[in-house]
């Protein structure tokens, strides 16, 4: 059998052994290890590279926050951030919080430019100016980048904290959407029956839009049958929303009909009640009392139900787990409803 050749590293040990003399390639060219080490450099170099245009994208992100941070100092009010905040529980999206948050600012800003004179006054439009937020103070003129900027810092922030203190309705408001796109896949739309015994259908469906055009005027033909698929993502994302809205007329209408039960005059808006003045403490009283009736009782248990009978060939995710709030407090809590 013949020997095997050995290869070059063992033969330059094997001669390294012998003490004979290792001789460099002719021609005074590299040999692999220098090759090898010309690439490391190479990727060395890309990595600092990249690193160093990493460290310029952080340094322009901070500069950034520094700048939102300076121009926000003193601006942030109940009022910029109160519609974020309300419509958190009816799924607001980013995008909406970011278009809500720089609306008020807006406003906040076109305030102070009406507001009267003061040295106040004087003192925040110099430094509005001086961070190049006013731009033209006579047109009314700002920073439309800088504001933009400013309101997505709020938004984040303010969604960030509403997710951690209500994790749970979090999660619940996502197993809503879940169990809605279940059914929307299915080609249904979400229907459910409000603690009252109120059916509900979601009617949102994917409408056939048709352009008639005329010698007088075009006219546009809206085709929404219910024979048209239903509309998925409208179904998924409306569903949490509306599914609130009914619990809340639940709540308004039980209010109502105790009132009337008890002699008492009532009449409401959406979430505004109303009632002769001497008898606000009793309204206040009823609308507790009924709050904590209508959420003691299984809700998101009966809904589950009724999504299992009502649809029992598809598969619904558990409910989530609940917090650790004691409605029962509200009984007692001043500022439970306004």
């Amino acid at each position: 059998m013949a020997a095997e050749e050995p290869d070059a590293a063992g033969a330059a040990a094997a001669v390294a052994a012998d003490g004979s003399e290792q001789r460099q390639p002719e021609g005074g060219g590299g040999g692999p290890n220098e090759e090898e080490e010309e690439e490391e450099d190479a990727d060395d170099d890309d990595d600092e590279i990249e690193a160093s245009a990493r460290d310029d994208e952080d340094a322009a992100r901070r500069a950034t926050r520094r700048r939102n941070a300076r121009f926000l100092d003193g601006m942030i009010t109940r009022k910029v951030v109160k519609q974020t905040v309300m419509t958190s529980v009816y799924g607001v999206t980013f995008v909406g919080a970011r278009d809500q948050i720089k609306r008020r600012l807006e406003e906040s800003i076109v305030a102070l430019l009406d507001a009267p004179e003061s040295d106040e006054r004087r003192a925040e439009i110099a430094r509005l100016e001086a961070l190049g937020i006013i731009t033209d103070r006579a047109a009314r003129e700002v920073d439309e980048p800088a504001l933009f900027h400013a309101a997505v810092y709020v938004a984040q922030l303010t969604l960030d904290v509403l997710s951690e203190l209500f994790s749970s309705a979090r999660l619940i408001m996502a197993w809503l959407g879940d169990c809605a796109r279940i059914v929307a896949l299915d080609g249904q739309p979400v229907s459910w029956i409000t603690p009252l015994g109120l059916p509900v259908v979601q009617p949102y469906r994917n409408a056939s839009k048709y352009a008639i055009k005329t010698v007088a005027q075009n006219v546009l033909l809206v085709d929404t049958s219910e024979q048209l698929p239903v509309a998925t993502r409208k179904q998924r994302t409306a569903f949490p929303p509306n599914f609130i809205h009914s619990l809340d007329s639940t709540h308004m209408l039980l209010t109502a009909i105790d009132m009337s039960r008890r002699g008492y005059t009532f009449t409401a808006v959406h979430d505004s009640y109303w009632t002769h003045a001497d008898d606000v403490d009793v309204m206040n009283r009823v609308l507790r009392e009924k709050f904590l009736e209508l959420y003691s009782r299984p809700i998101l248990e009966d809904l589950e139900a009724s999504f299992r009978l009502r649809y029992p060939h598809l598969d619904f995710p558990p409910i989530p787990d609940r917090g650790e709030l004691d409605i029962t407090q509200v009984l007692d809590a001043p500022y439970f409803f306004s």
